[in-house]
Parts: structure tokens; sequence; C-alpha cells
């Protein structure tokens, strides 16, 4: 398991995994986590990091980076509930 974190493919697949699972269960979460894991691709192809261990915590960073950015990006957008505060019935 340690050697297939070092290879930028294996975060390519995991990053299109997450991606498929958030087009199935749409959460929101797994989205950032699939952006964490596109940008560890590009992090283990140039070989900048080469321990595990900080791997996965620049993993963890990268996705939560990734969550807040979409969710600040996607704020101004309502759930399509409508508040009603007057009555039309009344007059």
């Amino acid at each position: 398991m340690d050697g297939l974190l070092h290879i930028w493919w294996v975060w390519l697949c995991a990053a299109l995994l997450l991606a498929l699972i958030e087009l199935m269960i749409p959460a929101s979460v797994f989205l950032g986590f699939a952006l964490g894991a596109l940008a560890m691709a590009a992090v283990v192809a140039l070989g900048i990091i080469t321990n595990t261990a900080a791997l996965l915590a620049v993993f963890a960073a990268l996705s939560l980076v990734a969550w807040i950015a979409l969710k600040l990006l996607f704020k101004s957008q309502s759930s399509g509930a409508r508040i009603v505060t007057r009555d039309i019935n009344e007059n």
C-alpha cells in the first residue's frame, strides 16, 4: 500500500472514483476529496514529497482547501425553497 501512494496515476484513479461517487451520491463532500486527489496526482508526479505520512497530510489539507473553496463558490446558490412572509388570502 505504501508504494501505491507514490504513483501519480493511482491518485488520478482515486480522483475519478471519488468524482463518480459524487455523481451517484450527491453529498457535496466527495467532490472536495476528488479535487484533492487530483491535486495530489500533480504533487506525486513532480516528486515533491516522498514521505507517505506527509503525502496523506497534504492530501487532507488539499481536500479541505478544495471543499472550502467549493462552499464559498457555490454559497450564493439557493436551495430553491421560497420563504413566504405574506398570506395571499389576507387583504
